[in-house]
């Protein structure tokens, strides 16, 4: 057997924040454990408020043919939290509307997924499932970018102090496609990215059964240089839209409809990133996004004493901006109405094959600063 390149790297994190209190958490990344392209994520925090967090996720594994397997673990405690349940997360609600109480979260995932023999994949095979750059060679799947399928069974349970009662608990299949024809995974300057996702859960002790449907596209333009301030310059764009088709499918008082924490939803670390995750909820959204990405000439990260114990390729200057709403009703006129906003800035790097991004937004409601792994889109 050949011997197996692995890499190990790990990070300890000290910040503060209103919602979490005084924080210490610590982060390792292993990559080439078992197989080359196997990569295993592990991440946990906790705070003086008693509140923590724990994070694993295991990514592609191969075990045979053109299949690709991974996991996500997730659980966590928050003290003194804000939910915004039922109309307290509609698209007319305050954030003083919030009930603040203790929550335990979980989730648990796994995937599977199946590379198509077109584009990449018909050249690269299951590899390029996770090659981290390739040429874009046309604007089909046929042609060009990897096409692949991908089957996630899931379980997920929350339970709040105020309720007063037991966790509620879903379980179901994601199914989802994906046509990834960007030139970077890391980051993109050239190319798109779409993904076609339904979601079905079925009837679960005295929860009904639901399902839901999501779409999102992203697109990115590389505008050039900037004289001697900017190697790169990129616009990106992504517009995403989700619904519940069983919403009022009703019965006894009871609908056919997703625990909030798993429904159609906005805030977060992806749209609408000035409010806090869950925010807004309801049967259908949309949200669009757009990025302005700045790579600076000047880039001394390698230098500083933390950033050179390790691999920092690039560092990256971000504005952005999100719209989005969500509603009781699919229809896009009421979906453009009093949409709500948020815009910020962020700092973006490469450090051994991981993007780390830090970032604060405003909004109409609240800022937030945050700090967490991978582009947004």
């Amino acid at each position: 057997m050949a011997k197996l390149d692995s890499r190990f790297c790990s990070r300890s994190l000290l910040f503060s924040s209103d919602s979490l209190g005084n924080t210490v958490g610590v982060a390792g990344v292993a990559k080439g454990i078992y197989q080359p392209q196997m990569s295993l994520l592990a991440m946990g925090m906790y705070s003086d408020k008693d509140t923590y967090a724990t994070y694993g996720a295991l990514a592609n594994y191969q075990p045979g043919g053109r299949w690709l397997m991974g996991t996500e673990l997730y659980n966590g405690k928050f003290v003194d939290n804000d939910y915004f349940l039922g109309e307290q997360g509609s698209n007319d609600s305050s954030s003083s509307d919030a009930t603040v109480t203790t929550g335990y979260e979980e989730k648990y995932r796994f995937s599977f997924r199946y590379i198509f023999p077109w584009g990449e994949g018909e050249r690269l095979g299951v590899a390029a499932g996770y090659a981290p750059n390739r040429q874009i060679n046309g604007s089909t799947p046929h042609d060009s970018g990897v096409s692949s399928f991908e089957v996630q069974p899931f379980y997920a349970s929350r339970e709040l102090d105020a309720n007063y009662q037991e966790a509620e608990e879903t379980w179901g299949v994601k199914l989802k496609f994906e046509w990834n024809n960007q030139n970077d995974n890391r980051n993109p300057t050239e190319g798109s990215k779409t993904q076609f996702e339904v979601t079905y859960s079925p009837e679960y002790k005295d929860d009904t059964s639901w399902a839901l449907v999501a779409f999102q596209n992203s697109q990115y333009w590389d505008i050039g240089p900037l004289t001697d301030f900017f190697n790169k310059q990129v616009l990106a764009f992504s517009v995403y839209t989700a619904d519940t088709p069983t919403w009022n499918n009703c019965s006894n008082s009871k609908c056919n409809r997703p625990p909030e924490y798993e429904g159609v939803k906005l805030g977060g670390l992806f749209r609408l990133r000035s409010f806090t995750a869950g925010r807004y909820h309801g049967r259908s959204a949309i949200n669009y996004t757009a990025e302005y990405r700045v790579m600076p000439e000047w880039q001394p990260l390698g230098t500083w004493p933390l950033f050179s114990l390790y691999n920092v390729p690039w560092w990256q200057w971000v504005a952005f901006a999100d719209v989005g709403r969500v509603a009781d009703e699919y229809n896009l006129k009421t979906l453009h109405e009093d949409m709500k906003w948020s815009a910020g800035g962020a700092i973006r790097f490469q450090v051994e094959g991981i993007v780390v991004r830090t970032e604060i937004s405003w909004g109409s409601e609240d800022n937030l600063f945050r700090v967490m792994v991978n582009q947004p889109f």
